[in-house]
């Protein structure tokens, strides 16, 4: 019985760790797919770029500054062209779609999501000739905006619902699990916001239930930069855009 008891434990011991680290793709990113009717409805223009190989997908609209957009983990992000037109008139926008997102190819990585954001920065600095570049990143593209922002001159960083670290937040959910040890996909911005001199806007979700605002306090904290904290205190993570307040805190950093 007591060898029986023990066989059980070693089994889920190892079985439990083992098989979320086969699934942590799917648990990860929710890649969303662009049917023709949504493509005919979003009346953006499209932007297509090569990453050796791999068709990347972007929407553009003309303006300045130009934001530079990084959604969500299960997010097509063509609906935010519609939502930047209305609530931040004059600006321009380039929605980027991770790889196997929207009309992009290839499966996303949290590798593959830091290099294509320097390709999309680059593109809109050399070929769209952006004057002047915001990074917008929204929860799992905070990672991807902080990167371009470490490595890239850009004239301000807003970030909604962002994170300190993805191997923290894992922790957070899954705190009998070791993630150090099992998590392959690594974004940790808390260790390039330091280096990042740029004005940034972080705007948190005191109701935030994936990732709580003690993640995104961290990463404003360690921001090397002019900065400015805003808690939505009736949002939640996916309901922040609703909320009295948070277009207007984007125009006016937008302005300043």
């Amino acid at each position: 019985m007591v060898a029986s008891l023990l066989t059980i434990l070693a089994v889920v011991a190892v079985g439990v760790p083992l098989v979320m680290f086969l699934v942590q793709d799917r648990l990860l990113f929710f890649p969303q797919p662009l049917s023709d009717v949504q493509r005919a409805q979003v009346g953006g223009k499209e932007v297509l770029l090569d990453a050796e190989g791999v068709r990347l997908h972007a929407w553009h609209l003309p303006g300045e500054p130009l934001i530079l957009y990084f959604g969500g983990n299960a997010e097509e992000v063509s609906w935010m062209l519609r939502e930047g037109r209305r609530n931040a008139p004059g600006a321009g926008w380039l929605l980027v779609n991770y790889r196997g997102y929207g009309g992009s190819q290839g499966a996303p990585s949290a590798k593959n999501i830091s290099a294509d954001a320097l390709r999309w920065h680059d593109h809109a600095r050399d070929a769209l000739q952006a004057k002047a570049i915001v990074v917008f990143g929204r929860s799992l593209g905070s990672g991807a905006a902080v990167h371009v922002a470490a490595n890239r001159p850009v004239r301000g960083a807003i970030l909604v619902t962002p994170f300190d670290s993805l191997t923290e937040v894992a922790k957070h959910h899954y705190p009998f699990l070791p993630v150090s040890l099992l998590l392959r996909h690594r974004f940790d911005p808390v260790e390039l916001a330091p280096q990042v001199r740029a004005p940034l806007l972080c705007i948190a979700a005191a109701r935030d239930e994936v990732i709580p605002s003690a993640h995104a306090r961290r990463l404003y904290d360690a921001w090397g930069g002019e900065k400015r904290w805003i808690e939505l205190e009736n949002a939640g993570h996916n309901s922040t855009d609703g909320v009295p307040g948070f277009w207007q805190a984007i125009n006016a950093f937008l302005k300043q």
